[in-house]
């Protein structure tokens, strides 16, 4: 089947996992008609970087067992390489491309570099190596202002098809208008959905299935004779790539980049959050986390307010509700769901659905 090919025969396992990921990819598929407004289309622009993003994260921790403190890094010159190079150079396609290749080259030897001085150590001590370069990378950034515009950052120019004054036509088309912006989130939307592929491949190539042997015993890979150096390496440059590229996207739909925008460690502590909340080691973790997540991140705060309006004039529960406190009920679904979804939301799901199925079998 045509399905079955584009997923590389990784099936969602699971009827409920199947129903998120359908309703989740329909709603970004169709947000630029089905959602009003420009906060929601940021929220649903940002989810699909954060898919790619944490996806790409996942191949380094859920699949192959290495723990980075360097990817928000990797994130950061990819933003940075289309910013720097669309201020430079004239806002054209060339500048972006120019800017993407330039970060992915500068990526990739970073991660090969860090790769081959610091995976021979244990994990540990290469999880510090990585949050120490990562530290100086965000004070370079930081610094470099006549580079990076410094802690200001850069704010640019796109292609003008991608800038929100370009319109193709003055009548909204089903609700949407249609312009720059329309543009730039099919932009992002077709490149996630594609890179997203490409990785589904990879972790189910016999490359992936070696970095899944590494994650659970490497001693017994390497007997077998798989040099488990070298595929770590090739899984953190990996990594690093799409990582890159998920800084790219965040960037041409921002027109701006900056030390907090992408290199904020606050962003490496929600990328692990995400892939706990959605399951390590599974791609489709990343979708559903990243969904999840960034909607309680965007909106849990609205949703307080209206409880705390609700409620006014009842004892406590206004206080307690209050949209200051939004961060408390954000740590406290953090700790639900780790309790109840130990193995995230995917995991669970798919766990419950072979057992239902062996039920079925058995009986």
């Amino acid at each position: 089947m045509i399905v079955d090919r584009l997923l590389s025969a990784d099936r969602p396992g699971s009827r409920v996992v199947t129903v998120l990921l359908v309703a989740i990819v329909a709603v970004l598929a169709l947000a630029p008609f089905l959602l009003p407004g420009a906060k929601a289309l940021s929220v649903a622009a940002k989810i699909l970087v954060f898919i790619l993003l944490v996806a790409s994260y996942d191949l380094l921790l859920g699949y192959t067992g290495i723990v980075s403190f360097a990817h928000t890094m990797f994130f950061g010159i990819g933003a940075y390489g289309v910013a720097i190079a669309c201020t430079r150079l004239q806002p054209t396609w060339g500048a972006v491309a120019v800017g993407i290749v330039c970060a992915l080259v500068l990526s990739g030897l970073l991660a090969l570099v860090i790769g081959l001085f610091s995976l021979r150590v244990r994990a540990i001590f290469f999880a510090m190596i990585t949050l120490a370069v990562a530290g100086a990378f965000q004070t370079a950034a930081s610094q470099l202002s006549e580079l990076t515009g410094g802690e200001d950052g850069l704010s640019f120019k796109v292609p003008e098809v991608l800038s929100p004054s370009f319109s193709f036509s003055e009548e909204p088309f089903l609700g949407a208008s249609l312009d720059g912006r329309f543009v730039t989130y099919y932009l992002v939307f077709v490149s996630t959905v594609v890179l997203f592929l490409v990785m589904l491949r990879i972790v189910n190539s016999p490359f992936g299935r070696v970095l899944q042997a590494i994650r659970e015993n490497d001693f017994r890979a390497e007997s077998l004779g798989y040099r488990t150096v070298v595929y770590r390496t090739l899984s953190n440059v990996l990594a690093a790539l799409f990582a890159t590229m998920a800084g790219v996207l965040l960037a041409l739909w921002l027109r701006y980049n900056g030390p907090d925008t992408s290199l904020s460690f606050e962003i490496m502590l929600d990328i692990l959050l995400i892939v706990v909340i959605g399951g390590m080691g599974t791609m489709y973790g990343a979708v559903i986390g990243s969904a999840f997540f960034l909607f309680a991140q965007s909106y849990l705060q609205d949703l307080m307010k209206l409880v705390s309006d609700a409620t006014e004039g009842l004892p406590l529960l206004p206080a307690l509700f209050a949209p200051d406190r939004w961060l408390l009920w954000l740590g406290v679904l953090f700790v639900l769901s780790v309790y109840y979804f130990p193995a995230g939301i995917v995991g669970r799901l798919r766990l419950a659905a072979a057992r239902r199925a062996q039920g079925g079998g058995a009986s």
